[in-house]
């Protein structure tokens, strides 16, 4: 019944906002809509519908729900009186009324029918109709396009201009041999643009420093056919200057690795390594720890991707805040097929060290709330030569509060990271040629972890690694540690504590695995910086750990040992597929994301190591369960503190939808659905019904809900409400008095 009233009250409010928007419409004056197009006769491709559908202006007001409610506040601050609440929503969403009076048709055919002779077609005929609903004050407009078959390339020429005698003259004619202006493809006034910004591309990377895209025009002729085509004439603009045509060579290159406005006319010492020159008084960056940074050198053609890739490889060390890299032509000397030029790298160094500080409040959805406060030192460049040292700190103490079956626990964390970075890969082999996007990065890092769960258990790590990481191109990035080694060490184990790993073997062989020794790779594709529609994000994670460490054990009671500690022996993998689609400019986004990942115990393991195992549920996984709260299986806790450490498997599979949008200012809002579990590969007698089957899609965990974010230039803080709608043992039923709130910093993917 409470459901029917709910309807009912949401449909009186659409009809209220309706109604109340139509009363404030003048005499005279109806809404515009928005307007539609249908398309007749020859096929046209999205990109050209997108093309013509940009040009239909003004946009109608926004809907949100079926409602105005922007050009509703709009109106209601018209009044004498309109309160506080509407000019502030006035403000913060508010919307001017677009009339029908407001659109000129006429013009918009005209540009509809430049768009489409732009895309090759040019004998397009456009009609339109008005529709108006006077009951209503709305009213929309259609536009019926007759589209005629569009002109077609015939030959491609190369117009000589005087210039066949000079170098240039080959380097267009050989470009030209693998064009995508070949017979047959459509006139495309955006194509032709695109092909001059090619050229320059090429022409650039061959050394023509002077070269610009506004220099080349493209002359369509049509008469010499009777058919629907063209002959595409490619020319040099006469005004062109006379040194766009010559390519220079690197003669000279000066490097300043320290260059600030007071140390500008100082004198300084020079170092010459590969004819390059070091310039810099007091030793800030070792020249030869420098020199695998640049891709530019005496005797190379200019090339501008060279010159990206020699700022980016210097940003890359953190030492410098910026990279300026400058080019001087001297005279043109025509005698001369090369021209000289001299380039100057200015490196503005960053602050040597910085600290930074930060608290946090933390609540969990498993109801711990408490501080957490992290310190970082950094020193850069630490050795002269690009290295950075980090120290990290962190201390955290949370209590559980009432409201939790577990209530009254409570736990305290300590943390200490070091890692020291070196810009180079430190191999017996000298490899870092074999790298032209960026010089990979190697990385030592040392880590100690404490966790006293009061009344339970403390739990001390010990940590080191050893690898590599670096960036093969903008998208895909690489790392890979063939050394990592964990040592773990349970103690003050409380009585209560025993019991639970008592009642559950493969709980305390989790706990028994000590040591975790072998190697880390993980590899990224992302996208999502990109500026583009559909954007795509993939990350694989793999780990094995114990076979190198097997070679050196010996065999103890059964179970093999090294340095008297028992060992883990495990493979794990793990993907992240994730997607945002733009849905418009208005920043809505549909977002998704896909996460399956397994872990195999084998040879001295029957169970992972606890700290490997996988968990389902909370702000960052299936929002409507509580952290740690799902799963394995179809397992259901009796309840108490034991649920806690048993709902962890050695497989995950999640799925998640969500639709974002804008409300207003930095606030944004999102509607989402979850869904995932995790399972055990083996069965456990502890855990009825948490071993993987084909039937795992009936053990899902799913939950809908909805979301405030305030998103402050990318810092976001987020409260997401989600609800129960399947749990994993029991039937579809929708739980909203179940209903989780989840506070979280940061996106959930």
């Amino acid at each position: 019944m409470s459901n029917r009233y709910l309807y009912l009250a949401f449909g009186l409010i659409v009809l209220n906002f309706s109604c109340s928007v139509n009363k404030f419409i003048p005499d005279g004056e109806v809404l515009y809509t928005g307007a539609s197009i249908n398309y007749e006769g020859a096929s046209i491709e999205k990109s050209t519908r997108r093309k013509v559908n940009d040009v239909l202006f003004p946009n109608p007001n926004k809907k949100v729900l079926w409602m105005r409610t922007g050009l509703y506040f709009h109106y209601k601050t018209k009044k004498d009186k309109p309160g506080f609440f509407n000019r502030f929503m006035n403000r913060q969403i508010g919307e001017r009324p677009v009339y029908l009076s407001q659109v000129d048709v006429e013009n918009t055919r005209e540009v509809m029918k430049n768009r489409l002779e732009n895309s090759g077609f040019f004998q397009s005929f456009i009609a339109s109709e008005v529709e108006v609903d006077t009951t209503k004050k709305r009213a929309k407009i259609e536009y019926e396009i007759e589209l005629g078959e569009p002109y077609r390339l015939a030959k491609l020429k190369l117009e000589k201009n005087n210039l066949e005698e000079l170098p240039i003259w080959n380097e267009i004619s050989s470009y030209l041999q693998n064009t995508k202006l070949q017979p047959g493809v459509r006139f495309s006034l955006d194509q032709f643009k695109k092909e001059r910004e090619e050229i320059d591309r090429y022409l650039k990377n061959k050394g023509y420093y002077n070269f610009n895209p506004n220099f080349i025009i493209f002359e369509a002729d049509t008469n010499a056919y009777e058919g629907k085509k063209f002959d595409l004439y490619l020319k040099i603009k006469n005004e062109a200057p006379k040194k766009s045509f010559y390519a220079f060579e690197i003669q000279e290159l000066n490097v300043y690795p320290k260059s600030t406005l007071k140390t500008k006319e100082k004198e300084k010492d020079t170092v010459t390594i590969d004819d390059i020159h070091f310039i810099q008084n007091d030793v800030f960056f070792k020249p030869k720890r420098l020199r695998p940074f640049l891709r530019i050198a005496p005797g190379d053609l200019y090339s501008p991707q060279d010159s990206r890739f020699t700022s980016r490889r210097l940003n890359s060390t953190q030492t410098y805040r910026f990279v300026n890299i400058d080019y001087e032509g001297e005279e043109i000397d025509t005698t001369r097929t090369l021209q000289k030029l001299k380039g100057n790298i200015y490196l503005s160094p960053a602050n040597k060290r910085s600290v930074r500080l930060e608290m946090q409040g933390v609540t969990k959805s498993n109801n711990f709330t408490g501080p957490n406060l992290s310190l970082t030192y950094i020193n850069r460049n630490i050795f002269k030569g690009g290295e950075e040292f980090k120290i990290s700190t962190n201390a955290g103490y949370e209590r559980q509060f009432l409201g939790s079956d577990q209530g009254g626990l409570s736990s305290l964390q300590l943390g200490l990271r070091n890692t020291l970075s070196f810009p180079r890969l430190l191999f017996p082999i000298d490899l870092n040629e074999k790298f032209n996007y960026a010089i990979p990065k190697t990385n030592i890092s040392l880590g100690f972890d404490y966790l006293n769960r009061t009344g339970l258990y403390t739990l001390t790590s010990v940590s080191t690694g050893f690898g590599y990481s670096w960036d093969q191109n903008r998208f895909v990035s690489h790392t890979i540690k063939p050394i990592n080694i964990e040592v773990v060490q349970l103690g003050n184990t409380s009585d209560e504590f025993e019991e639970i790993l008592d009642n559950n073997p493969f709980l305390r062989r989790s706990f028994d695995q000590q040591f975790i020794a072998g190697l880390v790779y993980s590899f990224t594709f992302s996208q999502l910086k990109e500026d583009q529609i559909w954007k795509n994000f993939f990350n694989f994670n793999f780990e094995s750990a114990g076979n190198t460490v097997d070679l050196f054990a010996r065999e103890r009671n059964d179970t093999r040992k090294i340095f008297g500690t028992e060992f883990a022996q495990f493979v794990k993998a793990d993907i992240d597929y994730r997607f945002k689609f733009d849905l418009d400019e208005d920043d809505q986004k549909l977002v998704g994301r896909l996460f399956a990942g397994m872990g195999l115990p084998y040879g001295n393991s029957e169970a992972l190591p606890f700290v490997k195992q996988y968990f389902a549920g909370g702000p960052y996984s299936v929002r409507a369960f509580r952290i740690r709260s799902l799963g394995p299986g179809t397992y259901v806790p009796e309840g108490g503190v034991q649920s806690f450490f048993d709902q962890a498997g050695d497989i995950r599979l999640e799925a998640n939808l969500e639709y974002r949008f804008p409300i207003f200012s930095y606030l944004k809002g999102a509607v989402f659905y979850d869904a995932g579990n995790v399972w055990l590969l083996n069965d456990n007698e502890a855990l009825e019904g948490g071993k993987f089957s084909s039937n795992f899609y009936d053990e899902l965990g799913m939950g809908s809900g909805v979301g405030l974010r305030v998103d402050v230039q990318g810092f976001v803080i987020r409260f997401d409400f989600a609800a129960p709608v399947k749990r994993p043992a029991r039937s579809w039923k929708f739980e909203p008095g179940n209903t989780l709130l989840n506070f979280a910093i940061g996106y959930p993917f």
